[in-house]
């Protein structure tokens, strides 16, 4: 056997290169050219034991043809395995990768018992081809270097809290702290590797057998796919992969749902706005909320309102905070990782995210938009959710007139952000709607209705700008802001209101090319803000417009990669995808547009 050339030094690709695999727990990023540079097993916002999506040195697992290769690649139908087809001059070599879901899950219970099992499963289809195959594992973010050694079970890999056990068909080098190994695989033949995690504390691992415990993973999402095909609308294949990315950015254990798998991956290249989004913020929860009861189905929904009222914990009287972590940490102080040199030298790389100590009112809408969605299935609320979603209405009430951090988190100081006043006029017209609801008493919720008009009446004197011909980001500003899109979304205004066929006309001329939004005036070389495109699609599909709704809508999701995901931006000059990825909140905003635009045609039917 020979061993290949290291490939340690390979800086990751584009981040459209990369497919995104999912347990409901953590989550990998494999490569169009067969390497996984990114796995937090156990926990999204575990330390990676991969990372050289962050750093060339960080660690991955490689696997290909020896010789050059053209690739094709696609999800297994209904399912976030993918399957990657590496075609070279002597054959074609099928890989399909998986993180395993628990044995037998089914439907709704999937993801709850995931046992921390990257499966490679390889196929030759065609011909004979020979592969090549390198383990760098690096635990703790390119940290830890680990020992590795071959033992009965296989190859065991150690280093700091963090345990691989390595199973496979073919037999490796160990040199050094890498694993290599070249083979060769004829038609029809296979290979199939498991990588197994365990934190050092957990109890010695049992081996799976890779190839049919990936089969039922396979039939695992397949099973959760089929139960959650209600949309029949437009775009419906875009809705349904859409629907299994959040399903697989969902941690099962607690109900939360991360923003993205990710963190640090830049939204400018070489720039330093490098944020963490492995945690579950409000206003994304909200908005998933609206997302799953479209694209999957209400007892996803509920699951992660409970994640909300959990982690919000009772309402004392302090601001609410706006994110958590998965597990409903409240504490998520950032702090940067100096020896990673950051994915195309955009530094810093950090961990944690210091967002969740800004006052953003806007969380108080979100909440109470979350009850809402889900006014129906929950019935009459129970006491403490009662008195919760009180205390954030009371909240929304006596704070609204404040300045904030608003939805984009800036860190350079508190504005009053229309958006911030747009979404605590939500929180109190949904309160003054659920007040029977929540056995509220009835003093509160004439309060509530008296203080939801005086916020109404200011939105709309000081919210409008005659100069801008639009309303705009912050009173008494005349810059624009794509945050104002969801005026109409949130039923503040009709989408066909001239002051809101105004603003998107505004913000189509001023921050818009070829359909693709940033979020502000003067935003510069920041990349087009993806969700920010596709409000602008769903504010046209409401305002009748459908012709052009779908051209918007077509015009950012021509950006997607070829296996239907999208980052947080696209870069506006070279027109590629930026930003942590896969994010969440793109894939929302594609279902909700999506809808949108179904909904008007249908009406354009009737």
């Amino acid at each position: 056997m020979n061993a290949r050339t290291p490939d340690e030094d390979r800086a990751a690709p584009e981040i459209s290169d990369y497919g995104l695999l999912g347990d409901c727990h953590g989550s990998a990023l494999v490569s169009r050219d067969g390497s996984v540079d990114w796995w937090c097993p156990a926990r999204f916002d575990a330390p990676a034991v991969f990372g050289r999506l962050l750093d060339p040195h960080a660690g991955h697992w490689s696997i290909r043809p020896a010789t050059g290769y053209s690739v094709e690649r696609r999800y297994v139908e209904g399912s976030m395995v993918v399957e990657t087809d590496f075609r070279c001059e002597s054959g074609v070599l099928r890989v399909t990768d998986g993180l395993l879901l628990g044995a037998g899950e089914r439907g709704h219970e999937i993801g709850f018992g995931s046992p921390h099992v990257l499966v490679r499963q390889l196929e030759v289809l065609e011909g004979e081809v020979e592969v090549e195959m390198e383990i760098v594992p690096r635990f703790e973010y390119g940290l830890v270097t680990p020992m590795i050694a071959r033992t009965a079970a296989g190859v065991d890999i150690i280093g700091g809290a963090d345990r691989l056990l390595l199973t496979g068909d073919r037999e490796l080098q160990i040199e050094g702290s890498r694993a290599v190994g070249s083979f060769p695989l004829g038609a029809g033949e296979r290979a199939t590797f498991a990588l197994h995690h365990r934190q050092s504390t957990d109890p010695p691992t049992t081996p799976l057998d890779g190839s049919p415990a990936l089969q039922d993973t396979v039939a695992g999402w397949q099973s959760w796919s089929a139960m959650h095909q209600g949309y029949q609308g437009p775009y419906r294949d875009l809705v349904r992969r859409s629907a299994l990315v959040l399903q697989a950015l969902s941690y099962r254990p607690t109900g939360a749902v991360v923003a993205a798998p990710t963190t640090s991956l830049p939204e400018e290249i070489g720039g330093t706005a490098n944020w963490d989004y492995r945690f579950g913020w409000l206003r994304d929860g909200s908005l998933t909320l609206k997302a799953l009861w479209v694209a999957a189905c209400p007892d996803e929904a509920q699951r992660f309102f409970d994640w909300i009222t959990d982690s919000a914990g009772p309402g004392d009287g302090r601001p609410l905070q706006i994110m958590f972590g998965i597990g409903g940490e409240h504490d998520l102080t950032e702090h940067t990782l100096d020896h990673l040199a950051g994915y195309a030298g955009s530094r810093p790389v950090r961990i944690g995210n210091d967002a969740w100590t800004q006052k953003q009112l806007d969380v108080l809408g979100e909440v109470l938009e979350c009850a809402w969605i889900l006014r129906y299935q929950l019935g009459d609320f129970p006491p403490t959710t009662a008195d919760f979603l009180i205390s954030v209405a009371d909240r929304a009430a006596a704070t609204w007139q404040e300045p904030d951090a608003g939805i984009w988190e800036g860190r350079e100081g508190e504005r009053d952000y229309l958006t911030s006043k747009l979404m605590c006029w939500v929180a109190l017209d949904r309160a003054v709607k659920l007040a029977t609801q929540m056995d509220a008493p009835g003093e509160k919720a004439q309060r509530w209705e008296t203080v939801r008009d005086e916020v109404r009446a200011a939105i709309l004197d000081r919210g409008w700008s005659d100069s801008a011909g639009a309303f705009t980001g912050a009173f008494g500003s005349d810059h624009l802001d794509a945050g104002v899109l969801l005026m109409p979304v949130m039923g503040f205004l009709p989408a066909d209101d001239k002051r809101i066929l105004a603003t998107m006309d505004a913000v189509e001329r001023e921050l818009s090319t070829d359909g693709l939004v940033q979020r502000w005036t003067g935003a510069g070389d920041e990349g087009a803000f993806v969700i920010c495109s596709y409000w602008l699609a769903t504010g046209r599909a409401m305002a009748g417009q459908v012709e052009r709704a779908r051209e918007i809508f077509d015009a950012v999701t021509a950006h997607a990669n070829d296996l239907g995901l999208l980052s947080e931006e696209i870069d506006i000059h070279e027109r590629t995808l930026i930003g942590n990825f896969p994010q969440g909140l793109s894939h929302i905003g594609l279902v909700d547009a999506a809808w949108a635009i179904a909904q008007a045609e249908d009406a354009e039917y009737h």
